[in-house]
């Protein structure tokens, strides 16, 4: 009996041990099904990324304060102006950028001698969560934090630019028709310059679509330009107009008189007047009879083009341009009609773009635009389309650029910040082309944006502490071939752009005090 009493109890005792293993079992498989727990995990998780998360925001804040600081102190005292820039940005005379350093303690360093805004994103030393890849987390989500931030508008330049296009390539043949019979200039084929047609603009609430329409001399004409030298960052000119023989015409049986041959009293009677008896004064083609003949030659087309029928065309008064609004429903483009008469076969004009007030009728000014589009279209056919060679720009000027091309980006953060500041659009512009001619193209990605923002910040800088910003087009030999100069450009002596702050000190003083007001206004857009 007692052997068997045993036996019980020893039996308990191991149903028991299973019973309670049985039972932790489940505690267990409960434990890992429960979702209350997953969410507390993915809380957990989300926390330490919203925690990350700011740790990249406090370290562009921390850099850009500092930045700004140095800025301040620099500018007060005028004693270390330019010291760290030049290893950094391209000297005006050609050396090319250096890559920006991926070692904080460097960009540290270099902030300390200069006032540059530090640009690296690589913060290894500094993020408390860098035991794995912190640093390269910054790096990696500078851009992105940079997208979060900086809210910019985007337009569709591209279908924009395909619909100013379509209407010039329309509107030009069309009242070209009707001047078959007369002597006034002949109109060719529109090209789009100007930030829209480059891939950035200025601002999206008072976006413009340029166009520049080469004017060629009429039958019996030519045109002779007459530069004036003393110009130096845009010269003068005058289009002198001069009549030819065409005897040799008439004796073909051409239905034309000739200007200088026949009397005028016969030409008055068979013939349309000559250009110098419609357009010019004097002998010089005039900017304002020219534009309003434009105005009554668009009137007049209008009505005969398709587009006449979907869209409303309004002309706005402008004395040295043509300027209309084409809207449909929602849709509004303000268009900007310049026109420029050719140096030869290149890509330089002159032109009637609108000036300082006071120019005479007869002056018209010597333009790049031309040329610097066909840059920037050749930038983009060689760029990789992860490019944000026009961000940068575009950031400070506030309009998104087409296709996605990131590359103008930098000139869009560029001339978004200038809004309110003394510098010009076309100053950055310039800096930005100078970095695009030294720069690979495949540095302009992405990735890479902050540290092309910086280079272009420390180039701007270095620019104004040697009060020397090189004209881009005039005495630049790394243009592309395709861009044709006249024949002195490449080799010719480059104007500089701040002349003006070498020979005023008050404009030198005031230019550097919107430098450090440029980068506080970026400090306001990141942080």
């Amino acid at each position: 009996m007692a052997w068997g009493a045993l036996l019980v109890w020893q039996l308990w005792a191991v149903t028991g041990i299973l019973v309670l293993l049985l039972a932790l079992w489940l505690g267990l498989h409960k434990i890992r099904r429960d979702p209350g727990n997953s969410d507390h995990k993915e809380r957990s998780s989300s926390n330490l990324a919203e925690e990350e998360g700011e740790g990249y925001k406090v370290v562009v804040k921390r850099e850009i304060e500092s930045d700004h600081a140095n800025a301040e102190e620099n500018n007060k005292n005028g004693n270390e102006e330019g010291s760290n820039v030049d290893a950094e940005a391209e000297n005006n005379d050609g050396s090319e950028v250096k890559e920006s350093s991926d070692d904080p303690k460097e960009d540290v360093n270099n902030d300390e001698r200069g006032e540059e805004v530090n640009a690296t994103g690589n913060e290894e030393d500094k993020h408390p969560a860098n035991e794995e890849d912190g640093g390269h987390n910054v790096k990696r989500h500078l851009g992105s934090l940079l997208e979060e931030r900086i809210q910019l508008p985007v337009l569709d330049l591209d279908k924009g630019c395909s619909i100013i296009t379509d209407l010039m390539d329309k509107l030009i043949p069309t009242f070209g028709q009707g001047l078959s019979n007369s002597f006034y200039p002949v109109p060719q084929r529109a090209i789009g310059v100007g930030s829209a047609f480059e891939g950035w603009s200025p601002r999206a609430e008072d976006l413009v679509y340029h166009v520049l329409v080469p004017l060629s001399a009429p039958p019996g004409h030519a045109f002779h330009l007459e530069l004036d030298a003393a110009g130096v960052l845009q010269r003068n000119c005058c289009v002198r107009v001069e009549l030819l023989c065409t005897c040799t015409r008439e004796q073909l049986g051409e239905d034309m008189l000739c200007f200088l041959h026949h009397s005028e009293e016969e030409l008055r009677r068979k013939q349309d007047p000559s250009l110098l008896h419609t357009l010019c004064t004097g002998t010089y083609l005039d900017v304002e009879k020219t534009v309003r003949w434009f105005y009554r030659s668009v009137r007049a087309a209008w009505l005969l083009l398709p587009q006449s029928r979907h869209w409303c065309l309004m002309l706005q008064p402008s004395s040295r341009s043509c300027r209309f609004q084409l809207s449909r429903d929602q849709e509004s483009f303000l268009v900007e009609v310049i026109f420029g008469v050719q140096q030869g076969d290149s890509d330089i004009f002159v032109g009637s773009q609108p000036t300082e007030v006071g120019i005479p009728s007869t002056t018209w000014l010597e333009t790049y635009a031309v040329a610097e589009a066909k840059f920037f279209r050749h930038i983009s056919r060689q760029a990789p389309r992860d490019s944000w060679h026009c961000k940068c720009l575009q950031l400070l000027s506030r309009i998104l650029a087409p296709r996605d091309s990131w590359h103008c980006k930098c000139l869009q953060l560029l001339s978004r910040i200038l809004v309110g500041v003394g510098f010009s659009s076309y100053a950055l512009k310039t800096v930005v082309m100078h970095l695009l001619s030294t720069v690979p193209l495949t540095q302009w990605c992405r990735k890479d944006f902050w540290r092309r923002m910086t280079d272009t910040l420390k180039y701007l800088r270095c620019s104004l502490d040697t009060k020397q910003l090189n004209h881009f087009v005039i005495g630049n030999e790394r243009l592309p071939m395709e861009i044709s100069l006249p024949s002195d450009f490449r080799v010719a002596e480059a104007p500089n752009l701040f002349q003006h702050l070498a020979s005023n000190p008050d404009a030198h003083v005031k230019a550097m005090q919107e430098y450090v007001h440029l980068l506080h206004q970026l400090k306001q857009m990141l942080v």
